[in-house]
């Protein structure tokens, strides 16, 4: 799998056949290593071990419908009241960061309506706090570290 531009993690990786798979701590199995999953993998332990987000707080591919389309989130944080906080969508390294996948993902978040939207490609790494009543995308300089507030 590619270096990315997230902190190293103690990773378990195993092989069964020809796929092999990695260790999901929130789902508590063995997922698929995907180069999608990689970047997710490495993106979730950035959550909790560096910006200190509880692992409760934070779901994976979390269903949701838009259009009467059934569509999944990579990663969805919630705050302490149980409200999206933030909404997540990972693509592989190789996958670059465009206007269309800033697209899907705000559109995602109008079902949803989360503060925050980061996109990570696990080398760039894009993060808006969202005003819904002015329906702008603020850039920030940081994701959010967690706070209980």
């Amino acid at each position: 799998m590619d270096a990315l531009n997230l902190p190293p993690f103690e990773h378990k990786i195993t092989k069964s056949g020809a796929n092999y798979f990695i260790f999901d701590i929130l789902r508590r199995k063995n997922i698929v290593l995907t180069p999608e999953e990689w970047v997710r993998q490495h993106f979730l332990h950035y959550l909790i071990n560096e910006l200190r987000y509880p692992k409760s707080l934070i779901s994976i591919e979390r269903g949701t419908n838009y259009n009467k389309l059934q569509k999944r989130t990579d990663l969805c944080v919630y705050d302490n009241s149980g409200s999206p906080h933030m909404l997540i969508e990972c693509k592989a390294a190789t996958v670059p960061i465009t206007q269309e996948v800033v697209k899907q993902v705000s559109v995602y978040n109008q079902t949803i309506k989360a503060k925050f939207v980061v996109i990570t490609n696990g080398l760039a790494h894009y993060c808006w706090q969202v005003d819904f009543e002015t329906r702008q995308f603020q850039p920030l300089q940081e994701i959010p570290v967690f706070s209980k507030q």
